[in-house]
């Protein structure tokens, strides 16, 4: 038999596949997996936009207003891609200086969301109801003992 396999070499293969396999975690001390990306922040502020997207956002409304027909999302991205490209530098510097005040704005943001965070989360109590909810319920439960009294 050229190039095929005795009975004894398939039964020794298929001994060696037929290990048992148990979690990933139990192998070798190996650290369990994690389960899962963390819990983004809702209240975080978001990134700015860089120069390009800045360019895109006006770039959209004016690609709309000549091709109002037009339905496809990659068409305008790749419109806009190109028409950036060959842009000059100082066609490009408006774009810029507005993505460099969102970037300072946005340091301003984070600076201050950071400093929040290392003071601590608010009271639990007070971020499912403002403050103004919980007085007007005192006031409403207040009122209707004077009511009963009279």
């Amino acid at each position: 038999m050229k190039g095929g396999r005795s009975k004894a070499e398939t039964k020794a293969t298929d001994s060696k596949l037929s290990v048992k396999r148990g979690a990933p975690s139990e192998k070798a001390g190996r650290k369990p997996a994690k389960k899962g990306k963390a819990a983004k922040d809702p209240n975080k502020p978001k990134r700015p936009a860089s120069a390009f997207f800045v360019f895109m956002e006006e770039f959209r409304k004016q690609y709309k207003e000549k091709h109002p027909n037009n339905k496809s999302v990659a068409a305008v991205g790749k419109a806009g891609g190109d028409k950036w490209k060959s842009l000059s530098d100082a066609e490009k510097a408006p774009f810029a200086a507005k993505a460099e005040k969102r970037k300072t704005e946005y340091n301003k943001q984070i600076a201050a969301y950071n400093k929040r965070m290392a003071e601590g989360p608010a009271d639990e109590d007070e971020s499912d109801k403002s403050r103004s909810e919980v007085n007007d319920e005192d006031e409403e439960e207040g009122s209707g003992e004077e009511e009963e009294e009279d």
